[in-house]
């Protein structure tokens, strides 16, 4: 069985490399984008099985892409996360993604949280 594949989209350099390595870790396999327009180009070329996106990125924020993404692709899964406003995590979920996280992250949560939606 292939490992299921996930696309993380942040602009934090360090918080995309550590996210992508500890689901590697954990067993997935993973592809990286550094903001909105570079991971909805990537998905475009290569429907992932979960995205994880930030929501505060230059060229595209996240919003705009879970926006785009359900638009697109109807079953999507994504996962967003954000360090600055609730309000914005709220509106994350009203556009279609699953699950939202508070930064900082807690990772043990954030794994549980993708075999869930690998699992449904």
């Amino acid at each position: 069985m292939r490992p299921r594949t996930i696309l993380v989209i942040e602009d934090d350099a360090s918080v995309r490399v550590l996210l992508a390595q500890i689901l590697e870790d954990a067993g997935y396999q993973t592809y990286e984008a550094a903001n909105g327009r570079e991971g909805l180009e990537q998905f475009r070329a290569n429907p992932m099985d979960l995205v994880i996106t930030d929501l505060e990125m230059p060229e595209m924020n996240g919003l705009d892409l879970i926006l785009e993404l359900t638009r697109a692709f109807l079953d999507v899964k994504v996962i967003a996360m954000s360090g600055h406003s609730p309000d914005e995590l709220q509106t994350a979920r009203l556009l279609g993604a699953r699950q939202t996280f508070a930064k900082p992250l807690d990772l043990s949560t954030l794994l549980r949280a993708v075999q869930y939606e690998l699992l449904h």
